[in-house]
């Protein structure tokens, strides 16, 4: 995913980045409204007029949404919720947060903070809209802003997940049920409930003609009901993984190998010649840091045969550990909070393995083809 990504900066120290499709919506929205919209609703402007409103308007809109995101991401700061990063893409924005709240009140807050901000956003553009209503072009593009966002909190407060409405209806369920996998599962299934119905509603649209906004829609449908669905299997994993340790999903599968070794001779000697994935690194005669394939994409390939496999490992030091005795749901937990994809594993203080997403998900699957 992070190959799909062009890091912007941070704000309040959250990473914020574009996700290659941001680029194809940002086309289509300004097309959409320098062809058609703006048209429709100012008739004596110039194509160039048309033209500039419509591109800043759309990147004044997806600063919308980024102020939306910052919405949710400030109140789950709040709650000692660690936010990974803040990305913008095809259908709008996401704010990926380290871990899922632990009380019911916090969802509430972190879901509705997001529409509230819209709502707010909302407000502020119409209340400009009257103060430039002498200078036509400035006035088109905030009511179309003021419009804008009032519609995207309207549409993320419908109840079903992953849209905000389905996180708020999910921190209700929990907080009478007390369980939060059953809301999830709820809240996920009317997720899927409004994704086929968007889906239907798209297939109706294309039948009486609508065929661009019909395509559209069964497009979000799909989107909607492939993230519900994604969540009520999700849900599954913990169950499949009770009573299992790392020690049987782990890898010995690893390389070791010399601090002065070139990425050049990685690649030829471990990577391409045994398909390696993960290596230790040897200093000194000890075992001192971890590498993974994943180093090679910061390193440009004329480089590689310059740069060292010291220079890139990441230390024991810096990195969490695994033991073998560890639950799978726990260290799988771990690697979310802090965003890693690989551990190295040790027993009574020897390193015994690696234990990665990867091979959890090849432990899961082995499970799951066990138990048909």
């Amino acid at each position: 995913m992070k190959k799909n990504k062009i890091v912007l900066g941070k704000i309040l120290g959250i990473p914020v980045a574009l996700d290659h499709t941001w680029f194809l919506i940002f086309i289509i929205i300004t097309w959409a409204l320098a062809v058609s919209y703006f048209p429709q609703t100012n008739k004596n402007w110039s194509a160039l007029e048309y033209w500039v409103v419509s591109g800043v308007t759309s990147i004044l809109f997806f600063i919308s949404i980024l102020i939306h995101e910052l919405g949710h991401s400030i109140v789950a700061m709040h709650y000692k919720i660690k936010v990974r990063s803040i990305t913008l893409f095809i259908f709008g924005g996401i704010a990926e947060i380290t871990r899922e709240p632990k009380k019911p009140h916090q969802e509430f807050w972190i879901a509705i903070a997001g529409p509230i901000t819209s709502f707010l956003l909302a407000v502020i553009f119409q209340m400009l809209s009257i103060v430039f209503s002498n200078i036509p072009p400035i006035h088109a593009l905030l009511k179309y802003l003021a419009l804008i966002n009032f519609i995207l909190a309207i549409f993320n407060l419908v109840p079903g997940f992953p849209l905000d409405g389905g996180r708020i209806l999910r921190s209700i369920v929990w907080y009478f049920t007390k369980d939060f996998q059953k809301s999830t599962n709820i809240a996920a299934s009317v997720g899927r409930f409004f994704g086929f119905t968007f889906i239907l509603l798209g297939f109706f649209q294309i039948m009486s003609g609508d065929i661009g906004n019909g395509i559209w829609t069964i497009f979000i449908g799909w989107f909607l009901e492939t993230a519900a669905l994604s969540q009520i299997l999700s849900q599954k994993i913990p169950r499949l993984l009770e009573g299992h340790t790392v020690y049987e999903a782990m890898t010995k599968s690893y390389g070791i190998v010399p601090d002065d070794l070139t990425l050049q001779e990685l690649a030829d000697d471990e990577i391409l010649s045994r398909a390696r994935r993960f290596f230790i690194v040897r200093e000194k005669g000890v075992l001192n840091g971890l590498l993974t394939i994943h180093a090679f994409k910061d390193v440009h390939k004329n480089q590689w045969a310059n740069t060292k496999v010291v220079d890139l490992m990441i230390p024991f030091s810096k990195i969490k550990k695994a033991d073998i005795d560890t639950p799978l749901t726990d260290i799988l937990k771990e690697m979310d909070e802090d965003g890693v994809n690989q551990l190295p594993v040790f027993d009574d203080g020897e390193l015994t393995g690696i234990i990665s997403r990867d091979g959890i998900i090849t432990f899961i699957s082995s499970l799951h083809d066990n138990k048909r």
